[in-house]
Parts: structure tokens; sequence; C-alpha cells
């Protein structure tokens, strides 16, 4: 069955065209980010899918049911904001229980439904703890327990982890990926940042400027990305763009290549002006400049190198990809 049917979905704003022509399938069950840069228009899409903005044109379906003018609170849809959004006033508890106190369900549903979140969300111990009490990681985890309780259709989540730091990050993406695995729900996940896109997706969405770019699994997107676009925003680090008469004398397309694709060769055909080494420890980042261009490297493993000289590189001609002057991919 078909969670969610986006058809020919516009969004201005005055005279602005936020989105445009949106056409959208989700499955039931499936957990799909939408990705893309500041002002792509991800979060407005999925305001458009809750109810919080109506679309200009278009159809939005909710498991088969038109809801283009069914309001928030019956499209059967649970939300979790970027800020967590709860009541300072209320414990843990009563912050996960007052939509369902809304809705007027019995207690023995309400404790039940609680219970089981908290269960999954490992929140028993801080059931009566205001939010003041908690870590930020704490207050994220009540916000989502807040969204399961509903039972809803469709979990919404609009760049939850954002306010976190880099290790709650890692934490609660985690959680966030048992929790579907548990739930088998139907889940659209907002973020600009592609590791949590390529961490957590059965599907991704990659927006520009509106529209949508490419629609597919993390390793498709990644290994077979549609424009030069794609192939930049998906990978870290980011793929390196080149004129390919770097190489090929006379080709007028430009040439991508991942950092991790590139390794040591003397006589390589890249021959790069280190600028800057990042020892990571399991990996080694090389960056440098060919001619204007930055290019950076991946190594595996540690590597004594330093910035100063000049080293050559070389890539594996399968390993390439060819964009046309539109940005487009050349097979």
């Amino acid at each position: 069955m078909t969670a969610l049917t986006l058809t020919n979905v516009c969004k201005s704003f005055d005279k602005t065209e936020v989105l445009k022509d949106i056409n959208i399938e989700i499955e039931e069950g499936e957990f799909v980010v939408f990705v893309g840069p500041s002002g792509c228009g991800k979060s407005t899409l999925l305001r458009v899918i809750a109810g919080l903005e109506d679309a200009t044109s278009g159809e939005v379906r909710i498991g088969g049911e038109v809801v283009n003018h069914v309001p928030p609170s019956k499209r059967g849809i649970a939300m979790v904001f970027q800020s967590y959004a709860l009541y300072p006033h209320l414990n843990v508890r009563k912050n996960m229980s007052l939509a369902l106190k809304q809705e007027k369900r019995s207690q023995e549903v309400i404790d039940a439904r609680v219970a089981e979140a908290s269960r999954m969300l490992d929140l028993d111990a801080y059931l009566d703890r205001l939010p003041s009490e908690l870590s930020g990681g704490q207050r994220q985890r009540v916000a989502i327990g807040r969204a399961i309780v509903r039972n809803p259709k469709l979990f919404l989540f609009d760049e939850p982890l954002s306010n976190l730091d880099a290790a709650l990050r890692m934490n609660t993406r985690v959680e966030i990926a048992a929790l579907h695995d548990q739930l088998g729900a139907s889940m659209v996940y907002v973020t600009h940042d592609q590791t949590e896109a390529m961490t957590l997706a059965d599907k991704i969405v990659v927006l520009r400027d509106g529209r949508v770019e490419q629609v597919g699994s993390p390793m498709e997107l990644y290994n077979d990305p549609v424009n030069k676009f794609v192939a930049g925003f998906l990978g870290s680090p980011a793929m390196n763009f080149m004129p390919a008469d770097l190489v090929n004398a006379g080709d007028k397309r430009t040439l991508g290549v991942r950092p991790e694709d590139l390794f040591l060769a003397d006589d390589g055909p890249l021959q790069v002006d280190v600028t800057h080494v990042e020892k990571l420890g399991g990996d080694t980042n090389v960056i440098g400049k060919v001619g204007e261009l930055q290019i950076t490297a991946r190594l595996f493993g540690q590597h004594d190198l330093k910035a100063g000289g000049t080293l050559g590189f070389g890539f594996d001609g399968a390993a390439a990809y060819y964009f046309d002057e539109g940005g487009n991919r050349v097979r």
C-alpha cells in the first residue's frame, strides 16, 4: 500500500515559486529522506504534507486519501520538529500523553501507549522529570515518544538532530533507525546532512531549487547520480570536479572523481600541490591544488604526508564520472 503520494505539487508565496511540480510516491513502511541545501524547499514540502501549509496546486494523498483540505490534526500524521517543543511545566509522562488526552482516549490506552514508547526510547527513568532536567538528546527522545504514542499513519521529522552535538547526533540517529525497524512505520525525514540521509534512508529524494533532482536508494544515488549536483552533494569529502582535458586532451566534458578513488602515483595525471593534510587515524585526507582547482584525496589508513610538496595521483577510469555542459551525466 502507498503511504504517501504527491502529484504535481506546487507551492508559491506571492510570486515566489518554492515547490515546482513535485511527484513522489512513498510505500508503506519506507523510511524516506528529503535532502538538499538550505532553501531548496524540503521543509516547506514537509509542511505541505503535514497541512501546515496549503499546496498552491497538486494533490497530497496519505494512505490513499486526498488530504489537501483536511486539517493537520485529522491527517493521521505525527511531526517531530527541530525544536523539541515540549511543555516546560509538564513532566515527561504528561508531555507524551497530552495529545492522547486531547483526543479523549481512555486512561488505560494512554498508560499502555506511554509505557510502550518509554520502553522503546529508554525513558522509564525520566518519566517524572521536567524537560529542564533532561539533556538535549533526552528531550528529543521525548519529542519522538510523543509522536509514537499517537500511532500515526505517517511520521514526519523536520531536521530533528540539528540542535544536538556530534556525538548525540550519531547516537540519536542510530536510535531513530532502530525505532523504524521496530515500528515498521512510514517515515519522512528532512535534513541538509547527507550523512544522515545516507545512513537512515531506504529511499532518498534529492531536492534543489524546489525541484526533485533524483529519487533512489542511497547507494543508487551515490553510484549512479544523474547529474553533477547529485554527484557533488552525496559523498564526504565531496566529489572532485575538473575539466576532462586534464587527462583526455580535447575532451570538453567535466570529469568527476570521488576522493576515495584517487591513489598515490608519482607519474599520475593529477600533480597536486599539497596545501593541507588531515590525519584522521583510519583515513588521511590530502587537500591541494591543480592550477586553480582544489583537489581532495581520501587515502585509507595512516600516511606520513605533509603540506608543501607536490604529489601525483591517479585513478581507475572505471571510477570516473563525466558530465556535459548542462551538468547532466554522460553515460
